[in-house]
């Protein structure tokens, strides 16, 4: 069994700290503990107040570092903020209405959305945005280009893996399409997509960015009845 002096000198004191946090894995409490301490001094924080304040950046910064994570396991191209968004650029986008997007009820209710528009108009970076406010509401999200997505459903499909590739997009709870209609898709182009969007239907979220309005989507789903069920 391991005693503890009390009583210790500050120097000691902050080396027992230091090393109790690298134990612990508490490393924003481990660069902060000096600094915080010396607030608390000045600020005549009781003891509850100082362990609070240490707890609370430390469960802050663990927040910060998951939303990032999931940021970045989204696969976003680069990165995009609704905070950047130029809606006096963009007359026709209600900033209402992408701001309650941005509360991610819709995710959480798996319900799809659509975001149409010609090109230069945002729709990629309302996409992205909304998408990063889903990762750091916790969310899991993926990103994925239109045509990337196709060439890989085809290359499951070739290698017998369309299940297990069909799987795998089915664990996320957002899943960001972009570019839907950049390209004709013939009957087996259109079908593997739909079997991903048919598999997530009710369950969980799809949001898709198109510079087709939907009447323009035949010429991309070539197929009328998988255009029409889409």
């Amino acid at each position: 069994m391991t005693t503890h002096q009390r009583g210790l000198t500050e120097p000691a004191a902050e080396t027992a700290i230091d090393q109790a946090c690298r134990m612990l894995r508490l490393p924003t409490i481990r660069s902060q503990f000096v600094s915080t301490a010396d607030a608390a001094e000045r600020e005549q924080l009781t003891y509850r107040g100082f362990l609070a304040e240490l707890l609370m950046a430390e469960c802050d910064d663990r927040q910060r570092r998951r939303s990032e994570r999931r940021i970045k396991a989204a696969g976003f191209p680069r990165q995009k903020w609704l905070s950047d968004f130029d809606f006096d650029a963009n007359r026709n986008i209600p900033p209402a209405v992408i701001h309650t997007l941005a509360k991610c009820e819709w995710v959480k209710n798996g319900h799809p959305l659509c975001l149409i528009g010609d090109s230069g108009t945002g729709k990629s970076h309302l996409l992205i945005a909304l998408g990063a406010e889903a990762a750091m509401a916790e969310y899991r999200v993926k990103y994925v280009l239109a045509a990337k997505l196709v060439n890989e459903l085809v290359e499951a499909a070739d290698e017998l893996i369309l299940n297990k590739t069909i799987a795998r997009y089915r664990r996320f709870d957002l899943l960001c399409i972009d570019e839907l209609g950049y390209m004709e898709l013939d009957k087996r182009g259109a079908d593997l997509p739909f079997q991903v969007l048919t598999d997530r239907e009710e369950t969980a979220s799809v949001a898709i960015a198109s510079n087709k309005s939907f009447g323009g989507w035949t010429k991309t789903f070539t197929e009328p009845r998988l255009c029409a069920v889409i």
